[in-house]
């Protein structure tokens, strides 16, 4: 799982491989009670990346965050981050991390320019006037200096979160969910800050459960589910890992089909048949997804049964997930 990613599969260009990670997690648990929220996690993450850590809600993303940033202490297992012990030496990370949080409470009648200068001076960071406009202008706020936390909107407050997490000029960023509950345009504006921050030479860390913005962002992925990485690749390379190029869905109308009637289709690699609210679906994955087509329509016609809702589309993560795991990506009500 922590295997170094070699040229063919690492989109990050920093990545030299005499590098040492950045972040290193061994045999890691943590536990709430009877509930264990991570399992014997096993992560490393390179200089110079944006890592993605994706899993629907409850799969032990934020619990996982908070552990690399010393917030909490594992039950077992080992961590370095920045070659620094959080548990044992907390204080030395905290100097070269930032974090935003999945929420941040904020000064209202305090404008962007002043909020950070505050928190670079508990830093002890550069509170200059020219710092500040720099940062702001790293997330687009720079026309925002002189405006008061509470009219910013929601995507502007989410990126001077990102900002405040910058103050200090950490080696990581650690950011968490930064783009729930914003619009498809802020959030889009908000993964080119992103971006625009690794280019800085600051490694970024974020948990998502966006299957899109784990593709469209990151450089390499670890998938959690139920408190463990399941995987951990680029995602071109966790999309080629599972034989297929698009997947097939379809309602059945009327009629009946059987798993063992769609799993042998041409091209067919993987197939699934079940029943939602009432409703018979069948879904495909395929490295052909026109021959899969042809063959699906003839034995539909052969068989008498109709067809509805019939779609086509390429492999995606969701489809890396559900093959991964065995299940669709939903929450399941875990502590996260």
């Amino acid at each position: 799982m922590s295997a170094r990613p070699n040229s063919a599969t690492a989109s990050a260009p920093r990545l030299a491989p005499a590098e040492d990670p950045i972040i290193a997690a061994r045999e890691v648990v943590k536990s709430y009670g009877k509930t264990t929220a991570v399992a014997g996690l096993d992560l490393a993450i390179w200089p110079g990346e944006i890592f993605g850590i994706l899993g629907p809600n409850g799969a032990g993303k934020t619990t996982t965050l908070e552990m690399l940033e010393g917030l909490r202490a594992p039950d077992s297992g080992t961590i370095q981050v920045a070659g620094f012990d959080p548990v044992r030496e907390p204080e030395r990370v905290h100097r070269v991390i930032g974090v935003q949080l999945q929420s941040t409470a904020l000064f209202d009648y305090l404008n962007c320019a002043e909020i950070l200068a505050l928190f670079a001076a508990l830093y002890g960071a550069d509170a200059s006037p020219a710092r500040m406009t720099t940062l702001l202008a790293l997330v687009g706020l720079e026309e925002k200096s002189r405006a008061r936390i509470n009219t910013l909107s929601g995507g502007q407050q989410q990126r001077l979160a990102v900002a405040l997490a910058l103050v200090n000029m950490p080696r990581i960023a650690f950011l968490d969910e930064p783009t729930t509950g914003l619009d498809p345009a802020a959030r889009r504006a908000l993964w080119q800050t992103i971006r625009d921050i690794r280019e800085t030479g600051t490694t970024v860390v974020l948990t998502t459960h966006s299957m899109e913005e784990a593709e469209q962002l990151c450089d390499r992925i670890a998938i959690m589910d139920r408190g463990q990485i399941v995987v951990c690749d680029t995602p071109r390379a966790l999309i080629h890992d599972l034989g297929a190029d698009a997947t097939v869905r379809a309602g059945v109308a009327s009629g009946t089909l059987t798993l063992e009637d769609i799993k042998h289709l041409a091209r067919v690699v993987a197939a699934e048949l079940r029943d939602r609210d009432g409703a018979v679906m069948l879904e495909l994955r395929t490295t052909d997804a026109q021959a899969t087509l042809i063959d699906l329509l003839d034995l539909a016609q052969r068989r008498g049964v109709t067809l509805s809702g019939l779609s086509t589309a390429q492999a995606t993560l969701e489809d890396v997930f559900l093959a991964r795991t065995g299940h669709r990506y939903e929450g399941d009500g875990m502590i996260g």
